[in-house]
This record gives C-alpha cells, sequence and structure tokens, in this order.
C-alpha cells in the first residue's frame, strides 16, 4: 500500500497539473459519499504521538468542503435522496455530494451539527448502540492512550511478547506501527479480549473513556430532531462483519438497527459496515445486509458513485476525510473520481 505522503504527492500533481480538472467530466460519476469520523474545531491533526488524528477533521475543513462541493456544482443531498438518485438515475443530474460520519461521537453534535445546520447541508451519522452506552472497548483508542500514558509496554499478544521502550514520541510511534496491525489482524473476539487485558494492566479505564466521547441516547435523540439529519446503524460492538460468523455478523447487523429503532420510535433503513474496507465487508456481508432489508449499506472502499452502483446498494464506496489530508485540494481531486478511477484500475464498482 502507498504512503500517505505517496499519496499526498500524487493528488498534487492532479491538482496542479489541472489533471483532475480535465477528468472531472469523464470520472466524477454521479457523485461522493465522504466519511467522517470525529469533528473538531482548531489547526488540524494533534501534534506528537496522536496516530489517531488521521480520523479527525476541523469543524471548518469540514465548511470548506461542503463550500467546495457546491461550487463544483455538487448538490448536497440526503442518503436518502442520493440512493433514490442511484436507483432511478435520470439524464442531466447535477452530481450530488452526501455527508456521513461513523460511531456516534459527541463532537459530531457539538461541532459537526452548527456546520451542516448553518450551510443547510444534509447528514447522517451511524450510530454502533454498545459505542453509545459506553461498553465498546475502543480499542484503537485505547492503545493509543496506553502507550501514550506509559514509558515501557510488555505484554503477550496472540503468543508474540512484546517489551518495548516507549519513552520517547519516536519510539511510542515504533510502537503503534508494530502494534496497531498486530491487533488489527486478531480475530474479533481476542482483540476485544486482548485489549482489555491491556487496559486492565496499564490502569485504563476502557468504559469511562468510550462514555466520555460518544453521546448518549438522550443526545441522539435531541440529534434525530434536526430534519437534516439521519440516523443510520453501524452494527452493535463495531466489529469488522467479515471477521464474523455468519450468525454473528447477522446478530450485529439486526441488532443494531432493532436497538436503535426502540430508542428513537421509528425505522432505520441504512447501515455503514465499522471499517468498512475489504478486509473488513465482503460479498458475504452485502448479502446479509441486503436479506436484512436495509435500503442501503456503506463501506469506505474507495472511490465516487456509479449508475453501476444502482445493483450494488449494499456496497456503496464512499471518500474517507482524513486527518492526513486536510487540505481543500486534495478533496477537490477526490471528488474529481480520477485519483480513486486509478486506484481502481478503471472500475467503476468495487464489489469482490
Amino acid at each position: 500500500m502507498a504512503s500517505p505522503a505517496l499519496l499526498r504527492a500524487c493528488l498534487d500533481v492532479m491538482h496542479f497539473t489541472g489533471l483532475s480538472h480535465i477528468l472531472r467530466k469523464q470520472f466524477q460519476g454521479m457523485g461522493s459519499i465522504f466519511c467522517f469520523h470525529h469533528v473538531c474545531p482548531g489547526g488540524g491533526m494533534a501534534k506528537g504521538f496522536a496516530p489517531n488524528g488521521k480520523i479527525e477533521c476541523t469543524s471548518e475543513f469540514l465548511s470548506e468542503i461542503i463550500h467546495l462541493v457546491r461550487k463544483r456544482g455538487m448538490e448536497t443531498l440526503s442518503l436518502a435522496d442520493a440512493v433514490e438518485r442511484i436507483r432511478s438515475p435520470q439524464p442531466n443530474q447535477k452530481p450530488f455530494a452526501v455527508f456521513t460520519l461513523d460511531d456516534g461521537y459527541k463532537d459530531n453534535m457539538i461541532h459537526g451539527q452548527p456546520i451542516f445546520d448553518q450551510l443547510n447541508c444534509p447528514y447522517t451519522v451511524f450510530v454502533a448502540p454498545k459505542i453509545v452506552d459506553g461498553s465498546c472497548e475502543l480499542w484503537w483508542r485505547a492503545l493509543e492512550k496506553i502507550i501514550s500514558a506509559n514509558a515501557q509496554f510488555k505484554a503477550t499478544i496472540h503468543g508474540a511478547q512484546y517489551d518495548l521502550d516507549i519513552r520517547s514520541e519516536a519510539q511510542k510511534k515504533r510502537a503503534w506501527r508494530v502494534l496497531f496491525p498486530k491487533l488489527t489482524a486478531l480475530p474479533q473476539y481476542e482483540q476485544r479480549k486482548t485489549i482489555h487485558e491491556l487496559a486492565k494492566k496499564y490502569n485504563f479505564d476502557l468504559v469511562d473513556y468510550c462514555k466520555s466521547i460518544a453521546m448518549t441516547w438522550d443526545e441522539i435523540r435531541i440529534l434525530n430532531e434536526d430534519p437534516l439529519c439521519t440516523i443510520g446503524a453501524h452494527t452493535m460492538n463495531h466489529y469488522a462483519v467479515a471477521k464474523l460468523s455468519t450468525a454473528d455478523c447477522m446478530y450485529e447487523l439486526e441488532e443494531s438497527r432493532r436497538c436503535i429503532e426502540r430508542e428513537l420510535g421509528e425505522k432505520i433503513h441504512f447501515f455503514a459496515y465499522p471499517y468498512g474496507d475489504e478486509p473488513a465487508a465482503g460479498l458475504r456481508d452485502f448479502q446479509i445486509a441486503n436479506d436484512l432489508g436495509f435500503t442501503a449499506s456503506l463501506t469506505t472502499r474507495k472511490g465516487v458513485v456509479f449508475a453501476e452502483h444502482g445493483k450494488h446498494l449494499q456496497a456503496l464506496p464512499r471518500i474517507m476525510v482524513s486527518g492526513r489530508y486536510q487540505k481543500i485540494r486534495y478533496i477537490d481531486a477526490l471528488v474529481s473520481g480520477a485519483p480513486t478511477a486509478l486506484l481502481n484500475r478503471f472500475s467503476k464498482i468495487n464489489v469482490n
């Protein structure tokens, strides 16, 4: 996989040469669906050791993106309106932009909602009930906090022993590069068991931390009253569903919808796969989402939306808004469709 620095360089080349503008008409498709996680005020990613800064976006940058897509002639639509358009494309329609946020963090309401409301821009928040309840481990955040707060890391993970000096910032970054892929690759239940053991060993309270950054059900109910907001499902426990048994995958999708419907008193039509890339969600999972009756489901497979996605509504692609790419020229290049066309070898759909 190309490094972030190389990808930024490629996006710069497309922008400054005008290539993305030249190719826009051919490759932008019907539109783009953006994926956000955290929305925070300020000047960008946290400095120093902050590996999860890559899933943070400033509220200022969110506003810039909305202005950009409208400047490019894109309509900011609700997910429901965009899906209806994908199902029944009409000639000469403007391309659309859809804004989605995953997991259900407080900052979505505190810093994101005011931007969407001020600019009259629809948005969808995908909620994992166990995050709202405070019982989801948020293992990626916990690992960062454990490394950040300690000078030594010593543990056995999946049979491998680690004894790492993590005093300096550079050592912490190296430790993250070793440990994060290891935890990512673990079977889902072992992954969560491992982070519980690490949290206990290093006195990190998983429940308190999760509750501190997640919206409550009362806050989600308030957010749901916003006519611009749609609430969607995101599994119960934020598992990579492709790594679960069929029965467990079905439970995660169906129970998350049922739980949210019970709390909000209304039907939930849309779903987003946690992590959402190829290792995390595949053909079996798309079929399960379809069999359960979701109107559409979103991945994080990179790409823009084409009319051909009308036959693959349970595997819609998104553009991840990352703290690593928080320059408006990068977003401008991405919504042209040219970078993801190259990445997908000019295939309009990526659903295998």
